[in-house]
């Protein structure tokens, strides 16, 4: 591991933030989504994702499971590997917000010190925390992915819910009920929020 001595960083003489939004039109900011695996995070960020490009406006999504699959390839499900999986994800959304894009995540992140880790790796002005809120009920009924299916077979360990837990955020910035709000209507919810911190005055 290379030695903070030796590392010298060149943030001062890089092409300042203002002048990547300016030429973008837009302010870049995260949009943490999070919730039980079935919950709709992925489903909602991908809407929006479309939403925002329709209006012309450059996004980023970072996906649970897109992410796993290559930048935290070597990560598991223990407690260390949960805070590893979300340090690395909010030092790239911080990355990505900092280019001036409208960063939208969507990961479980069961544990509210994760949360605020990510809060305080991005900045709180740049950072809103969207709880897409479902019961593991209503999750294990929907099952779009199988998983809650191989759980109750025994095949998959360290599950959110279940083998471990999820702790609910007492005051999230926004909160998307999905058992109770139809896809269009969490869209309509959350895209004038998001509108109103990434669009230039």
């Amino acid at each position: 591991m290379a030695s903070a001595d030796n590392i010298y960083p060149e943030f001062k003489r890089m092409l300042p933030r203002s002048s990547r939004e300016e030429q973008l039109g837009q302010r870049g900011h995260v949009f943490w989504l999070y919730g039980l695996s079935g919950s709709g995070k992925s489903t909602l960020a991908i809407a929006l994702e479309r939403q925002l490009h329709q209006q012309g406006l450059h996004c980023q999504l970072l996906d649970g499971d897109n992410i796993r699959s290559g930048l935290n390839a070597d990560l598991g499900f223990s407690d260390e590997d949960r805070k590893e999986n979300i340090r690395r994800i909010a030092e790239v959304a911080k990355l990505f917000a900092h280019a001036g894009v409208v960063t939208l995540t969507a990961f479980i992140c069961p544990k509210k010190e994760l949360r605020s880790m990510a809060r305080e790796i991005i900045g709180k002005d740049d950072f809103t925390d969207v709880y897409v809120k479902a019961s593991y009920e209503t999750c294990q009924a929907r099952d779009p992915k199988g998983l809650y299916q191989k759980v109750n077979a025994g095949q998959v360990k360290h599950f959110t819910g279940k083998d471990s837990g999820f702790e609910e955020p007492a005051s999230p910035d926004v909160l998307i009920d999905t058992e109770t709000l139809s896809l269009e209507a969490s869209i309509n919810q959350l895209l004038p929020l998001v509108l109103t911190k990434v669009k230039e005055s």
